[in-house]
């Protein structure tokens, strides 16, 4: 099993989400979290005075899938978060040991 992080840009989400249920993803986590990179942050004129925002708005999606998978939902998620400028995101995909669903006890792929 496959643990796949993606950062994204928020108003990507609701077109992320539905090209990852069309890709038969069942459940993923998401989480508002605010971060940089390349981007650096950047300025915004409030009421007449310039503000540096140093950390962006970004959505972390957190998606476990078997490892078969893994390649095919990476790709979907990059097809559809990316605009082409800079704060696209970035997409890391780790191991997963064991998971356990807590209602059934099922476990590893059958407990996706």
């Amino acid at each position: 099993m496959k643990l796949i992080i993606a950062t994204i840009k928020p108003f990507k989400l609701e077109e992320v989400r539905e090209a990852l249920t069309d890709a038969g993803i069942r459940g993923m986590m998401v989480t508002e979290i605010k971060g940089f990179g390349s981007q650096s942050g950047h300025t915004e004129i409030y009421r007449g005075a310039e503000y540096a925002v140093n950390f962006v708005p970004k959505i972390k999606l957190e998606i476990v899938v078997s490892a078969d998978m893994a390649d095919a939902i990476v790709e979907t998620i990059i097809k559809t978060a990316q605009t082409g400028k800079i704060g696209d995101g970035k997409v890391f995909v780790l191991d997963v040991d064991q998971a356990v669903r807590v209602r059934t006890g099922e476990t590893n792929d059958d407990a996706l």
